[in-house]
């Protein structure tokens, strides 16, 4: 704890601060004493001080000037330290540089695969609601067992916890469903493209429903991306109305869970980790009566038989890997969170998208027309305009 004191020659007259200083004959920093005396003689801003702490004490000197020294305000700069703390020296720029480069290709990597595993079984298995729900159990079974056998350390929640995880849960869940949605109706790319109009939701979302505002260029980056994402939806070769508006829903539901894990989420000690590991295992118990609903165990049962039969052993391998993936590339951006600022996971989340969209045109040899290819290009960097802008 770093502590300014400041005083002058009307300090000792008027009661002010008194220090009380002792040595030893093995020449350790002085052990001093500060003690408020009179909290009169301090300013508003100023606050009493009283300290039991060894201090290492450092001050500037009166200034002579010819051959009369008069006193000025001093600043002691007083640093308490018990006697068996040590200062740690500043984490090197270097190594945090390549710790939030190995974050942002772990982040990258896993999202792309679990897109590219996610469509295959899509492809096969057009039951989003299901693939959905195993997403999150195949995440919830993973930190159950993880808590179970002390690999991780389980969190310590409440009651109060969960009841404002509960609104953070449900917009995550329909954000999820409708991405999933989404991407069983139209290419990975166009679901992501549209996925990039995030950002504007958010401004739009924080403007007419909490009455924020924002700078100009906060607003004229929005431009970019909507224009950018009307251009590659209009030339979309593979355009479907449900896959839109599900990409359309996704974000929003995202935008709102942002919110709510904002307002929930404030003095919480919950790790990066451990808030997914919760969000995921409450998401779980509220999509699974709704995914019955929609879709029911009969046609689950026919789906998966046909889904064997056209596939073979393969697509029960593609299914737990995209659960696995999900989980872990989600679990490793809560956790980036921890590491790094919002403006760097902004830039981190845009590039993402840019991977993803790529990947995914190369190995499903998804149709690209240029002037789609320009919308999605304007898209993401207003995208990125507004992560700077923002800051």
């Amino acid at each position: 704890m770093m502590s300014m004191i400041r005083s002058s020659s009307a300090a000792t007259s008027t009661g002010g601060l008194r220090l009380t200083t002792g040595s030893n004959s093995k020449r350790q920093p002085n052990r001093v004493v500060v003690q408020s005396l009179n909290s009169s003689t301090l300013s508003n801003t100023e606050k009493p001080v009283l300290s039991l702490k060894p201090l290492y004490v450092s001050a500037e000197r009166s200034i002579s000037s010819g051959a009369q020294s008069r006193p000025i305000l001093r600043d002691l700069r007083c640093k308490a330290l018990h006697k068996d703390e040590e200062e740690k020296p500043p984490a090197s720029s270097a190594a945090q540089k390549v710790k939030i480069g190995i974050y942002f290709a772990t982040w990258w990597s896993l999202n792309v695969v679990f897109n590219i595993y996610n469509k295959k079984v899509l492809n096969a298995f057009p039951y989003p609601w299901l693939t959905s729900t195993l997403s999150l159990a195949m995440g919830s079974l993973i930190m159950l067992v993880s808590w179970a056998t002390r690999i991780a350390e389980a969190p310590k929640t409440d009651f109060d916890f969960w009841k404002a995880l509960a609104p953070v849960a449900v917009a995550h869940t329909i954000g999820h469903v409708a991405a999933t949605v989404s991407m069983s109706k139209v290419a990975v790319s166009f679901t992501h493209i549209i996925k990039s109009a995030e950002p504007a939701f958010s401004v739009l979302v924080s403007r007419f429903f909490l009455g924020e505002t924002f700078p100009v260029p906060v607003y004229l980056s929005l431009l970019p991306i909507i224009g950018g994402c009307g251009l590659a939806a209009m030339t979309e070769l593979n355009f479907n109305m449900i896959g839109f508006m599900g990409a359309m829903i996704s974000n929003l539901a995202f935008v709102f869970r942002n919110i709510f894990s904002k307002k929930g989420m404030k003095g919480k000690s919950v790790s990066g980790m451990n808030y997914y590991a919760c969000l995921s295992i409450l998401s779980l118990i509220i999509l699974t009566p709704f995914a019955i609903a929609m879709e029911g165990p009969k046609l689950w049962a026919a789906g998966w038989q046909q889904a064997v039969t056209d596939i073979g052993p393969s697509f029960v391998w593609w299914l737990a890997a995209q659960s696995i993936f999900y989980h872990l590339y989600n679990q490793v951006s809560y956790m980036s969170l921890d590491e790094i600022s919002p403006l760097t996971f902004s830039v981190g989340n845009t590039m993402k998208r840019i991977s993803v969209i790529v990947s995914s045109i190369i190995i499903f040899h998804t149709p690209v027309r240029p002037v789609n290819a320009l919308g999605a290009a304007i898209a993401i960097l207003g995208t990125f305009l507004y992560s700077q802008a923002k800051q």
